[in-house]
C-alpha cells in the first residue's frame, strides 16, 4: 500500500501546447498503482511547462517503477525526482535554540559570565534547584547503542541517530521535552552503564531506546539501582502501555473482561516480557508464550533470564507446541515477533469474538484484512490500518508527568495508570472494533496520560 514514508516529487517538463500532458501523467502513476497527493505548476519557460508531481509509493523499488512509467509518457520529459523523506532528514530534524535573548551586555552579563556563578553557587548548596535553573527539569536523554532498530537490527550507532533524532521530535511536538539522542559506539553493557550514569546530571530522564535483548534488562535494571531519575525503556514499556491501553477497550467491544481472557502471545523478547507483566498486573487468566523454538514452559531448557521468568509465571496448564498451538482456545493473540506467522483462517481455533493484535512491522505476523473476517477486533502497529498501537500514545505523556512529577523512577502503577488514561481518552460513544486507541494527534492524550502519571507519582 502506497504511503508517505516512500514519497517522491518528480520535477516533469511537457511541451507547453500539449494541453493532455499533464493528464498522462497522473494516469501513468496510477496505472503504475502510485497515488498521487500533489500537483504544484513551477513555471513556463523555454524548455515548456516545469510542474512538480508528488507521488507516494509503496516501497522503494515501487517508487522507481513510478518514475519509470512517468518517463515513458510521449512529449513529457522527467528532470529530477527527489525523495520528500530524505528531504525532511536533510541537515538532521532537531536543534538547540536559546530560550534568552542575547542581545546586549546586561542580558551577556546575566546568561553567562558574571551573574550565572551566583546560580552556579546556587545550585551547589542546593542540587534540587538544577530542576529548576536548568535544562534538566525538562530534558530526556534518548540512549541507544543501534543493536536493534527498528525492524533493522543491528545497524549501529550513526544509522539509529536518524531514528532518535525522530524520537527527540516527536517527544517535542507532543509534550514539550526537550529530548536529545545519545548514539554510544559500545555494546558492552558495563561500559553502556557507566556512560549514562556519567551524564545524567544533565538530564531528567533516560529513555532508552532500540538496545537489544537481553542485554537491555540488565542494562535498565542497572541504571534505576544507580540513578535518581527515571529510566524507561520504550520498546518495552511504551509498547506494553499502550498494548494495555487497546486491549482494555478491545475487551469492552467483545464484551469481556481482563480475569477472564487467556492470551496468546508470539515474541518473548523485549516488548514481549514488559506486555506479560503488566497482562498480569491486570490479573488476566492466562498467557501463553512462543517464541521461535515453540511455546515457552518450565519444561524447556532456557537460558535467558527473562524467557525463564516467563515459564515461571505464565503457562499455568503447561501447553507444549508451536504458535499455533498456543492459538487453541485462546481468546487474545498478541504479535510482537515476526511477519506472516499464520493464515488468517486459524483465527478459527480461537474462542469466540477473538482479539487479534498483529504488531509486527511493516510486515504483520497474519494479515489484518483477512483476519477480519475471523475476528471480532484487530489492531497492528502500522499507521495505513486502524487501530495502530503506537508509541507515540505513551511516552511523551509519561515522561511529561514523570517530570512535572520530579519522580524518581516510573513505577508499574504509573504505567498502568498511563495505559488507563490513554484508554478512557476514547469514549463509549466512540468506542467500535475499528476505533479502539485514540489517533497519535489527539491533543487530550499528552494531557490525560501526563496527569494520570503524575498523580500515580505523589500518590506513591
Amino acid at each position: 500500500m502506497a504511503s508517505a514514508s516512500y514519497s517522491i516529487t518528480l520535477r516533469v517538463i511537457t511541451d507547453s501546447t500539449d494541453q493532455k500532458a499533464i493528464g498522462r501523467v497522473t494516469t501513468a502513476i496510477g496505472d503504475a498503482e502510485g497515488h498521487v497527493v500533489a500537483f504544484d505548476f513551477v513555471e513556463t519557460d523555454e524548455r515548456g511547462t516545469v510542474v512538480d508531481v508528488t507521488a507516494n509509493a509503496s516501497n522503494s523499488d515501487h517508487a522507481i517503477a513510478i518514475k519509470d512509467a512517468v518517463d515513458a509518457v510521449d512529449g513529457v520529459t522527467v528532470h529530477k525526482v527527489s525523495d520528500r523523506t530524505f528531504l525532511m532528514h536533510l541537515g538532521g530534524k532537531i536543534e538547540v535554540r536559546s530560550k534568552v535573548d542575547l542581545r546586549n551586555r546586561d542580558q551577556l552579563s546575566m546568561a553567562y559570565t558574571p551573574g550565572v556563578a551566583r546560580v552556579s553557587m546556587a545550585i551547589y548548596e542546593q542540587p534540587e534547584d538544577a530542576r529548576n535553573l536548568t535544562i534538566k527539569g525538562n530534558t530526556v536523554a534518548i540512549v541507544t547503542d543501534g543493536t536493534a532498530v527498528l525492524g533493522l537490527g543491528d545497524i549501529g550507532p550513526i544509522a539509529a541517530l536518524p531514528v532518535m533524532e525522530g524520537k527527540a521530535a516527536l517527544f517535542k511536538r507532543f509534550a514539550n521535552v526537550d529530548a536529545f539522542p545519545i548514539c554510544l559506539d559500545t555494546k558492552d553493557t558495563d561500559e553502556i552503564v557507566r556512560t549514562v550514569q556519567l551524564i545524567a546530571p544533565v538530564f531528567g530522564g533516560i529513555n532508552l531506546e532500540d538496545i537489544a535483548a537481553p542485554r537491555c534488562f540488565e542494562i535498565e535494571e542497572r541504571l534505576r539501582d544507580l540513578l535518581d531519575i527515571p529510566v524507561f525503556h520504550d520498546d518495552q514499556h511504551g509498547t506494553a502501555i499502550v498494548v494495555v491501553a487497546a486491549l482494555r477497550n478491545a475487551l469492552k467491544v467483545v464484551g469481556k473482561k481482563f480475569e477472564d481472557v487467556v492470551v496468546s502471545m508470539s515474541g518473548a523478547g523485549a516488548a514481549g516480557v514488559a506486555i506479560a507483566k503488566m497482562l498480569l498486573a491486570e490479573h488476566v487468566k492466562d498467557i501463553i508464550v512462543a517464541d521461535s523454538k515453540g511455546i515457552i514452559h518450565k519444561g524447556r531448557e532456557l537460558v535467558d533470564p527473562s524467557k525463564q521468568w516467563m515459564a515461571a509465571n505464565t503457562n499455568t496448564a503447561g501447553m507444549t507446541g508451536g504458535i499455533l498451538d498456543s492459538l487453541d482456545g485462546a481468546d487474545v493473540f498478541i504479535g510482537v515477533s515476526a511477519p506472516d506467522l499464520f493464515e488468517a483462517k486459524e483465527i478459527e481455533r480461537m474462542n469466540k469474538d477473538a482479539i487479534i493484535f498483529a504488531l509486527a512491522n511493516p510486515d504483520p505476523e497474519v494479515d489484518p484484512v483477512e483476519a477480519r473476517k475471523y475476528a471480532a477486533v484487530v489492531a497492528t502497529g502500522r499507521s495505513d490500518y486502524p487501530n495502530q498501537i503506537n508509541n507515540v500514545l505513551a511516552f511523551p505523556g509519561v515522561f511529561r508527568g514523570a517530570l512535572d512529577a520530579r519522580a524518581s523512577e516510573i513505577t508499574e502503577a504509573m504505567k498502568l495508570a498511563a495505559a488507563k488514561a490513554i484508554a478512557e481518552v476514547v469514549t463509549d460513544s466512540q468506542l467500535n472494533p475499528v476505533y479502539i486507541i485514540p489517533s497519535v494527534f489527539n491533543s487530550d492524550v499528552v494531557i490525560e496520560v501526563a496527569k494520570a502519571v503524575r498523580d500515580a507519582a505523589h500518590a506513591e
